[in-house]
């Protein structure tokens, strides 16, 4: 259903200038989807949609460029709170704990994420080090992953 609805919400702002929600809701139902004001909005954050200008004061939804990365950081988010245990520095190198077998997929969503200042990274079963570019960074970087947690 969601998926559904997802995907119409995509087809119907890439061929009508949709400024708001409200008409996006109204859309859907001519369409034969039902939803809600509050459903349209989450649906419209999780996408990662943005307002853009289309000229004389109008503006309407558009897919952002920025979505696959974002999605990729809200992959990330979702797996660190999953399975990270403990999060250390030492000078350049951070030490990431997991959950057993899950060092491998924190550290290929951290890879996909492509931080600048991250050179490297090397997964275990449950543990990740991750080489910085210097010490200030992985200390920045560890304060990151801790409130993300």
């Amino acid at each position: 259903m969601k998926n559904n609805r997802q995907s119409m919400i995509l087809e119907i702002i890439s061929q009508e200038n949709i400024e708001t929600q409200e008409q996006l809701l109204a859309r859907l139902q001519e369409k034969g989807i039902t939803s809600t004001q509050a459903t349209i909005s989450r649906d419209i954050k999780q996408m990662h949609l943005i307002k853009e200008p289309v000229g004389q004061g109008v503006y309407k939804y558009a897919v952002s460029n920025n979505r696959t990365k974002l999605n990729v950081a809200e992959k990330l988010r979702t797996i660190f709170r999953e399975s990270i245990t403990s999060i250390a520095s030492a000078q350049n190198i951070v030490v990431i704990k997991t959950m057993p077998g899950l060092a491998s997929a924190a550290c290929s969503a951290l890879d996909n994420m492509e931080i600048s200042y991250m050179v490297g990274s090397l997964a275990g079963d449950d543990t990740a080090f991750l080489l910085m570019r210097d010490t200030e960074s992985a200390t920045i970087f560890c304060e990151e992953l801790k409130s993300m947690l």
